[in-house]
Order: C-alpha cells, then structure tokens, then sequence
C-alpha cells in the first residue's frame, strides 16, 4: 500500500519516455522502433510483476526482523550505510537551511548543461570493429578496362573490376583477440604504403554499420553540388575540392567528376556530307558497327544460343588513326571514307555526366581523420562552399552526412516530447501542474552529467549516446518519485508541512533511491567498460547512462527537497484561484503563512 503508486507512477512515466520513439518518423524512428518497443514492454511487465508477483514472495522469504542472526558482512555494510544516511541528513538539513545557494546551484547547472551541449562534438552512428576493410581504388582517367582487369586483384582479397578506371576491393582482417591494432588504426597504417603505389590511388574506409542512402563512392561522407551550367560547376568543384583537402580534420577527399577522359572527337561536315548524299545516321551507324555491339546474327545450338557481334580487329580498335580507314556508302554506291566528311580531333572529355534530381551533379566524397567529429566537419564543408562557391551552385550533403544532419533537429525534438509525455502522464497521475515540475528538476542534473562523461572520454554525442540520456530521462526523475510521493502522503494523511513531509521522505527512501541507482549503475557499467564486440559502438550509450546517473544522484538528492518546498508554497497561491483548484490544492499541502523552515534557513 506504501509505495503501490509510487510503483505505477515510475512505471508508467518510464514507458512514457518511449512514446515519441514509437510515432516517430524518419531514419531515427526506423532505427528505434525495435528498442522502444522491446524497452517499453519490458517495463510494463516489470510493473505488473512489482504489483502481483514480488509482493507474494516477499510474504513467502521474507522473515520478521530480528528472528534471524546475520554475519559480519552484514554488519559491516549496515553500520556503513548508517554512517552514510547520518552524513545525508546532517548535509540535507544544511541544504534545506540555505535554499537560495541550493537553487542558484540548480541554475549554474542548467546554464553548464547548456554549454557542454554546444561544446560536446555530435555524431551520428559510431564507427565499430567489424573486422573489414573497403577500399575503392582509382585510376588515370585514360587507363583502359584491358589494363585494369590485367591488374586485377586475385579473390583471395576480394577484388572487384568496377568500371572503367575504378576497382573495389573487400578485406577481412583477423579476429580482434588476434590483433592488436583496430580497424581504423589499421586503415592508418595501410594509407601510406598504398600511397607509394605509382598509378593508382587507393580510399579505404571502415564500412558504417548501417550504410543510409546516398551512392557508393570512394570516401565515406559526400557532398553533392548542382548546377544547371555545366561549365562553371566543373570549374568550381576540383577548386573546393583542393579547400577541403587542405582542412587538417580531412583525408580521402576525391570526387566523381572526370573530365580529362582521352577521346576523338567527330565533326560532321554537313555541306560534304550533304553534297555526297550522306546522313549523320549513316555516319552513327558506321561507328557503332566499328567499336559498339551490334549484333548481326545468331547462332542456335542444341543446349544454347550465341549472338554474333561485329567489330574491328583488336589491334585497330585500340588506333585513333584507324578511324579514316572506315567507309560509308554514298547513296551512289560508292564508299567514302569517314575523314572526308567528318574532322576527327583528339580532345579530352566527361566519362560521364551524372545527374541529380535532373540537374548536373558533382559529388564530392571524403573520409574523417581519427578524433575528428561529424559536427565540426559538416560545419567546415558548409563553411567553405559558403565562401568559394557561386550562388547558382547548389549544395546538399548525401548519405550518412545527410541523415545526420536531419538527426540534429530530430533528436532535439525527440527529447523535447519525451519530456511533454512525461510531465503529462505524470500531471495526471498527480492531479498537478506543479509537481510535475518537480519531479523532472533533476534531468539537467543528468544531463550534465552525461554530456561531461562524453567530453572527458572523448566520446560524441552519436545516437547511441542519444538513446542514453532518453533513457536517463526516465531513469533519473524515480528518485523524485520517490521522494515527493512520500511527502505529499504525509502531508495528506499527517497533515506535516511541506518541509518536514519532504525531509522525512528523503531520509526514509534514502535506501531504495541508493540500492535502485547502484543496480542501474552496476548494469550499465560494462557497456560503459567497452567489453566484447562492438563495444566500442555501444561505449557512448553506457558512458552517457553511468556519468548521468552519478551526477543526477548526487545533485537531486539535495535539489529535489528544496525544489519541492517552493513548488509546493507556489502551488498554494495558485490554490486561491479557482482555475488551479484541485484534489491537492488547499492547507494540507501548503506550509502556514509565516513559518520557518528552521532557524537561519534562507
């Protein structure tokens, strides 16, 4: 009976944080929606099995104090936590003697948060030891497909042709426990020696564990860039391409634009061509019977068929100068060779001209130096197209890039109804507007604490460590929870004011707040260690979740008190309105005009 609402606030508040995951939209709602599902249901039973299941065994295990003897372990840690709850309440009491410097402690540590939130780097999906590495290899822009596939890798590494000048290849490296480097400081000590190799230029990267939109490029991060003129965007790409390979934060910086392809060049002189009765078909026809793929026949055989393709020779393909040995045939009859009716002219050239949304596109491509931050490095790509591109260049980050920065306002407002739902959800639990309010003054407690953690440990704040401090959002306000729900049912039942109702509240849950803390600390502590697996990719979530906890611990146990003594003076006047008039409102709540907390208090 004591704490059976307390049990369905926290649970229900609890679950509550996940309600915006579950509704969300977007790749963040894609990616979360398994978790808040599964977290959701988990706490739900959880409650349920606190209300019916628990009680019973504890009827069935539990013995009468004092009818049984306990060792020295026992009394060992019970004068410990003695000494500890004596040292609470003499520090408590001091706190609640100086309200005001408590409260300016509550604003310093909001305004702090708020800082440490600019000041963390943010990310978006964190790179993890998968064991493989991907590596996109380039060519000169005039190599040949024969030349590439004769330095084509063997399958033992996993090589691929890809087109024309470029090749992919896909390593896997040794179990973790078998190596003492990781994927990425492998990838840095690879980078130089395949540097060395004249020819070709090698972009490895550490495959992301979720590969989100965007084409498969040689670096992992891309910048696309548009423009309807076709000219001045070509002119403009390589010269920010050479600004971002000067940024220090940034390596593998390449792009997809190849404009210095060999090629010949056929002018039609259409006066001689027209003179002579010949058409530009005639002539298209003649080149693509030359070096296409026209298929002129089939061959049937019992198990099989076989096109037939006409071409020249191998060894005149490969000859410019055998261009003016083709012939077209005047509708005369006569043959006319190609030279004289056509210019043929050695130029340079596109590969080819990709589009965008059905515009001209340049994509520009680059990799992370280790310790780098996705935040700082979008920053500085949108800095530098700001400053050295025209204003008919359009520009928009791909991929990886893009989903990140669409997660930066998707996660604020992910949090921000997180915290909606759950001053909701508990309003209605407490028929309050007020001490809501309460409950929820330690969150900037945790995420100061969180943030703090991430920034000593040179972590990001990445989505994982996003899903931390929601969690943390609902973890952190029990302790208020606990607190509160003992103090207004004093307040009701014993008619104590509200400081004597919270200051009995906070000494007698002192052991369920400490023991429910150590179990979430204690769980989220070898994520927050990095053991096994992918570690390094869950580290920021168990990072974010310990330094909240520690922190929100330390200050709600002092903050709560006091913040509930002025909610609780607030909530009185508010009680003389009729508009805020409730179950709670009225003197069993509210302290009497005039009284003192305690001699000296502020």
């Amino acid at each position: 009976k004591e704490i059976g609402f307390t049990i369905i606030s926290m649970t229900l508040s609890l679950a509550a944080v996940f309600i915006p995951v579950l509704f969300m939209g977007g790749i963040i709602g894609r990616l979360l929606h398994e978790f808040a599902v599964t977290i959701s249901c988990a706490i739900l039973i959880s409650g349920f099995v606190s209300l019916t299941l628990t009680p019973m065994l504890c009827g069935r295990f539990l013995r009468t104090p004092g009818s049984q003897r306990h060792g020295r372990l026992y009394a060992a840690s019970e004068r410990f936590f003695d000494g500890t709850l004596g040292t609470y309440e003499r520090s408590v009491k001091w706190v609640m003697n100086h309200r005001v410097t408590t409260m300016v402690s509550l604003g310093v540590v909001m305004v702090a948060t708020g800082f440490l939130f600019v000041l963390v780097p943010k990310g978006f999906l964190p790179s993890d030891d998968t064991g493989q590495v991907f590596a996109a290899t380039e060519a000169a822009q005039g190599a040949s497909f024969d030349d590439m596939m004769r330095h084509h890798f063997s399958s033992s590494v996993g090589g691929n042709a890809g087109s024309l000048n470029q090749g992919r290849l896909f390593m896997r490296l040794k179990p973790r426990s078998q190596r003492h480097l990781n994927v990425d400081e492998v990838i840095q000590e690879l980078r130089p020696k395949l540097a060395s190799v004249p020819g070709i230029n090698a972009y490895l990267q550490n495959p992301p564990p979720i590969r989100i939109g965007g084409q498969l490029t040689k670096s992992l991060y891309q910048l696309t860039l548009q423009s309807p003129d076709t000219q001045e965007l070509y002119k403009n790409a390589p010269l920010l391409q050479a600004k971002m390979s000067e940024l220090p934060g940034f390596q593998d910086v390449t792009s997809d634009l190849q404009i210095q392809n060999p090629e010949v060049d056929v002018q039609i002189d259409r006066d001689k061509a027209q003179a002579l009765g010949i058409t530009a078909y005639q002539i298209e026809s003649v080149l693509f019977d030359a070096y296409g793929s026209r298929q002129v026949s089939t061959i049937y055989a019992p198990n099989n068929q076989y096109r037939v393709i006409i071409e020249l020779e191998p060894q005149y393909q490969m000859d410019p100068s055998a261009l003016s040995t083709l012939y077209i045939r005047a509708p005369g009859g006569q043959a006319v060779p190609l030279d004289t009716v056509a210019h043929l002219t050695r130029t340079v050239g596109p590969l080819a001209v990709n589009h965008l949304g059905q515009l001209p596109a340049v994509t520009l491509s680059f990799n992370l130096k280790p310790g780098v931050s996705l935040s700082e490095a979008v920053t500085e790509v949108e800095r530098l197209a700001r400053q050295n591109l025209p204003t008919s260049i359009t520009t928009s980050l791909q991929g990886t890039a893009q989903a990140f920065e669409s997660s930066l306002t998707g996660l604020g407002v992910l949090l921000a109804m997180a915290v909606l739902v759950i001053y909701i959800v508990l309003g209605i639990l407490y028929e309050s507007f007020i001490h809501p309010v309460t409950i929820l003054s330690g969150l900037p407690a945790a995420g100061f604490g969180a943030l703090a953690t991430l920034l000593i440990f040179h972590k990001d704040l990445d989505l994982y460590a996003f899903v931390g401090v929601i969690m943390l959002v609902g973890i952190v306000k029990k302790n208020a929870i606990m607190m509160i729900d003992f103090a207004l049912e004093a307040q009701r039942r014993e008619g104590k004011n509200a400081a004597d109702a919270i200051f009995e509240g906070s000494l007698i849950r002192f052991r369920p707040i400490m023991m429910t803390t150590m179990a979430a600390l204690m769980g989220t502590l070898p994520i927050a260690l990095g053991f096994g697996a992918g570690a390094e990719s869950r580290r920021p979530l168990g990072l974010a979740v310990v330094g909240g906890l520690m922190v929100s611990q330390l200050l709600t146990l002092y903050v709560t008190p006091v913040f509930y003594t002025y909610m609780d003076a607030f909530q009185t006047k508010l009680g003389r309105f009729k508009i805020f008039r409730g179950r709670e409102a009225g003197p069993r709540l509210g302290r009497p005009p005039g009284e003192q907390l305690a001699p000296g208090s502020d």
